[in-house]
């Protein structure tokens, strides 16, 4: 790997914590929880990772999650995240999770949230990756889940810096979501939002206009609307794109199509993120070293995507000079 890459301060700024949730422990956890899964093995897990698009890996995603049953399972699953970002360079982490996604098979929210901030806080002592916490909103879910999912949350709102949206896009528009956004801005959460993904440049807009959101999570699909693109680079909204996830799911049907290069010269924030690592081939790193091998980028465009994901992140100045330099 380019040595650039391996030492380069970094920030991450998505990635689904369940989307860490590597074969082997999620076999392991299996196992301990008395889950049955539809493998028979390790190697089977790693054989049905063959998405034909974002709903094929939702599928699995949504399986996946069942062995995460205890604050303990949660705690090795962030715990063992922050590991890889400890190895990576990866300074500070700001970590999606799903919280509707355990709480519709009965586990308390708190289970979910007490063993993810307790690995959170082991990671700031013991490792020096600063870290926050994102609440993802399912889309294909009702608006109505959404809000009760928001309830849910207040009570340990201090554990939480923003709210996001994630899920299956085509068809849930960030607009059926603007009632919850507006609480929880109302609340001081920051927003965000998974928008042109799949979906077409119009939820961008939504997910500007309405939800009021300080980042746009993949946005690749804003170059097919140029007067976007104009706006993207005025208000300098940074783009948190997930190369290989984009590749993974056929967004771009190689790495040599990606548009990050053509994203990046036009001069948008545009940071590089690695989405659901274990299932995509790769952490933050493995992205970087794939779109600088397939689009040539040079040390500079890796410096300037490293400097991107700093600004992008919800950190004080000071925060941001104390961990680039740290």
């Amino acid at each position: 790997m380019n040595s650039l890459i391996q030492t380069l301060p970094k920030v991450e700024l998505h990635i689904h914590i369940e989307g860490s949730l590597e074969p082997e422990m999620m076999f392991a956890l299996a196992q301990r929880n008395g889950v049955k899964l539809p493998y028979a093995s390790v190697a089977e897990i790693k054989a049905a990772y063959q998405f034909e698009n974002l709903q094929t890996f939702l599928d699995l995603y949504y399986s996946g999650a069942k062995v995460l049953q205890t604050e303990q399972d949660f705690y090795d699953l962030t715990w063992a995240y922050l590991q890889k970002c400890a190895a990576q360079s990866v300074r500070h982490t700001e970590i999606f999770f799903d919280p509707q996604t355990h709480t519709d098979r009965d586990m308390p929210f708190e289970v979910v949230l007490n063993g993810i901030t307790a690995a959170l806080q082991t990671g700031r002592e013991q490792l020096q990756v600063s870290s926050a916490l994102i609440l993802c909103f399912l889309r294909h879910l009702s608006a109505e889940a959404a809000m009760a999912t928001l309830e849910q949350a207040l009570p340990y709102r201090d554990s939480l810096i923003g709210v996001g949206l994630d899920s299956s896009e085509m068809g849930h528009p960030p607009s059926k979501f603007q009632a919850v956004f507006d609480r929880a801005r109302a609340e001081g959460l920051r927003t965000v939002a998974h928008a042109g993904e799949e979906g077409p440049p119009e939820y961008i807009w939504e997910a500007i206009n309405l939800l009021k959101v300080s980042r746009i999570d993949h946005g690749v699909r804003c170059v097919e609307d140029p007067a976007l693109v104009d706006y993207l680079v005025e208000h300098q909204i940074p783009l948190t794109v997930c190369p290989l996830s984009n590749v993974k799911l056929c967004v771009f049907e190689t790495m040599a199509n990606h548009n990050l290069k053509q994203l990046l010269d036009r001069g948008l924030c545009v940071t590089v993120n690695s989405d659901d690592p274990a299932y995509f081939g790769g952490y933050l790193n493995e992205n970087f070293e794939a779109v600088q091998t397939a689009l040539g980028l040079t040390n500079e465009d890796l410096k300037k995507l490293a400097k991107n994901s700093f600004r992008a992140a919800f950190l004080s100045d000071t925060e941001r000079q104390q961990l680039a330099i740290g």
